[in-house]
């Protein structure tokens, strides 16, 4: 029951609009690996990761962090082979992830880049999270491995991502003298674009940033 005064009803207040959740899960099984990933885009930055490779997972510990996307990720992979399939199934399922999560990417931001420092190390990241997949990598290692872990498999992963989550991805380390800085400044320089790229844009008023109306 409505109480009446000075002989007026109030109106009623409007509900405040939920905003959907940006979730999603993926499971891939194939002869070599397993994984499965959540995630969740409007998270703190929180992980459960484990894949079997210690660099990576320290890597992925940083793509989670500083991106704010929470990540829980289990890979079980022919690691007595190498650790190729395992890092490249683990991208295709981050990818995945993200996509399904930001599904048609009403409101986001959509662009954003950065210079990220470390140490003696500059890496430059820029994403356009368009829905049109496309790695542009202008970084190399002057070894070919960081402990046990292969340097060329920092691009194999991001290549990975960017093909399955629908991202525009340009990749340039400036300068760095120690691979392991130049490797870390990359996941950390991809999570700070994605972060403000995903973030919802209030300007926008949910539509999709884009004069096509869809970036499918």
């Amino acid at each position: 029951m409505r109480l009446i005064r000075n002989g007026r009803i109030p109106m009623e207040q409007p509900m405040a609009e939920t905003a959907a959740s940006r979730t999603a899960s993926v499971s891939r099984k194939t002869n070599e690996t397993s994984v499965s990933v959540s995630v969740n885009i409007d998270g703190s930055g929180k992980s459960t990761i484990s894949t079997g490779v210690g660099f990576f997972d320290h890597m992925l510990e940083q793509l989670s962090r500083h991106s704010l996307i929470d990540m829980e990720i289990d890979t079980k992979g022919d690691l007595h082979v190498d650790d190729h399939h395992a890092v490249e199934d683990t991208g295709i399922a981050i990818g995945q992830a993200i996509a399904k999560a930001l599904g048609d990417r009403r409101g986001i931001t959509r662009y954003a880049s950065i210079d990220l420092a470390m140490d003696e190390t500059m890496t430059k990241a820029a994403v356009d999270l368009s829905g049109r997949p496309f790695l542009v990598w202008n970084v190399s290692f002057s070894a070919p491995k960081i402990g046990t872990f292969d340097t060329e498999l920092v691009r194999e992963f991001f290549q990975a991502l960017a093909q399955n989550a629908g991202i525009t991805l340009h990749i340039l380390n400036h300068y760095g003298a120690n691979n392991h800085h130049i490797a870390e400044t990359c996941f950390k320089a991809v999570a700070r674009a994605l972060r403000t790229a995903t973030e919802i844009d209030p300007r926008q008023a949910g539509r999709v940033p884009s004069t096509k109306g869809t970036l499918a």
